[in-house]
């Protein structure tokens, strides 16, 4: 099961509630569970963090597990590191990708916010995977 259009624009909105009201310029962006852009929203951030934004979302719905967890992961895998976070078309491990579960449990896509710190990154996602 994917995540719908309807049910991505609204995990958005309450992101970019949340980025609004700690006035951070972030790039948000929300996925399906194939890693495919649903939704997307540049709050004036620089232009950089928009991959980043997209990254940090595949790379926690390609795992199943937030993105700050599977960079726990990798940095654990000494030599074999370099080779995991230069697969799947590159992943960014910090945090701020955050998986999105409907009412079952079932991961149905992923959420991320990148151009605050890791921390506020973290929070502005996480506030939109449980809307």
């Amino acid at each position: 099961m994917n995540i719908t259009y309807n049910e991505a624009v609204k995990v958005m909105n309450t992101a970019i509630e949340k980025a609004k009201e700690l006035s951070i310029p972030v790039s948000i962006a929300v996925v399906d569970t194939g890693g495919h852009l649903v939704s997307f929203a540049r709050l004036d951030s620089v232009y950089g963090v928009i991959d980043f934004a997209v990254k940090k979302a595949r790379t926690a719905v390609m795992f199943g597990i937030d993105s700050d967890v599977m960079g726990t992961i990798i940095a654990g895998a000494d030599l074999n590191g370099y080779g995991m976070i230069n697969s799947n078309e590159g992943l960014l491990t910090i945090a701020g990708g955050v998986v999105i579960k409907n009412k079952n449990g079932n991961i149905i896509g992923a959420i991320a916010s990148s151009g605050g710190s890791p921390e506020q990154d973290k929070e502005i996602a996480s506030v939109g995977s449980f809307s």
